[in-house]
């Protein structure tokens, strides 16, 4: 698609470093083209994903999540995104219904074209089937015409739900992927901010390469090299096979 400045994506991750693993590339592609791309961290997974952090000792949860922070918008910065933060707590993620009304004047706001958010199960991670189902219902709320009638309804974006960290076990299943090999060194780089996480680096890595074969041999695309998987909530509309 052409560069439009005034198209914009939307990620909700539930924690703050998920948009860089599940969703850095795409997050990166759309940018590059133009487009404002927003990503909410409901939580900066102070608790549950900063074991690194903890396990150095003589840390508070405040110095955890101001780590956390400071690493996530260093890589959203090398994304092309723009993040904010929600700081909802983490296992579990309290989301309340202020949280809500400000997540659906967001999606108000920004009108976007579409959203990337989490699988809708996750056996090890109760925190992303939330922020997935968190992602869903701002969508619909945001849909209604009785919700705020003077700031108007967005249209129907579609979600995408990228890639969980064991697929088979999440009931997930991809249905689009997306060449990310213009990009792939933007990724890896934010990878690379994510201290308290180093030992996915390698694992992502995989990851994209294996997504980029799956994509070279689906299609005729032959020197896709990374790519990232999703799975559509809602049919593609078409006026054609393609």
């Amino acid at each position: 698609m052409a560069e439009d400045k005034n198209y914009a994506g939307l990620v909700i991750s539930a924690h703050s470093g998920d948009f860089v693993w599940r969703a850095g590339g795409a997050i990166a592609l759309y940018a590059s083209r133009g487009w404002k791309m927003k990503i909410i961290c409901l939580s900066y997974g102070e608790r549950g994903e900063s074991a690194k952090l903890w396990k150095e000792g003589g840390v508070t949860i405040e110095e955890v999540k101001a780590k956390r922070h400071e690493e996530a918008l260093k890589a959203a910065s090398i994304l092309g995104g723009e993040v904010e933060f929600f700081d909802c707590g983490d296992y579990p993620i309290d989301f309340t219904e202020q949280h809500m009304e400000r997540l659906v004047d967001i999606y108000r706001s920004l009108k976007p074209r579409f959203i990337l958010t989490h699988s809708l199960e996750d056996p090890y991670n109760f925190d992303h089937p939330l922020a997935s189902k968190i992602a869903q219902k701002a969508r619909i709320i945001a849909q209604a015409h009785g919700h705020k009638p003077a700031t108007g309804v967005i249209g129907a974006p579609p979600v995408f739900l990228f890639e969980p960290h064991q697929p088979e076990q999440c009931n997930w299943k991809p249905n689009l992927l997306l060449d990310i090999t213009p990009v792939w060194d933007k990724k890896r780089k934010a990878f690379e901010v994510l201290e308290a996480q180093e030992y996915l680096w390698e694992y992502y890595t995989r990851v994209a390469l294996n997504r980029g074969v799956q994509a070279a041999r689906n299609s005729e695309y032959k020197d896709i090299k990374y790519a990232e998987a999703y799975q559509r909530i809602f049919p593609e509309v078409t006026h054609e096979f393609k």
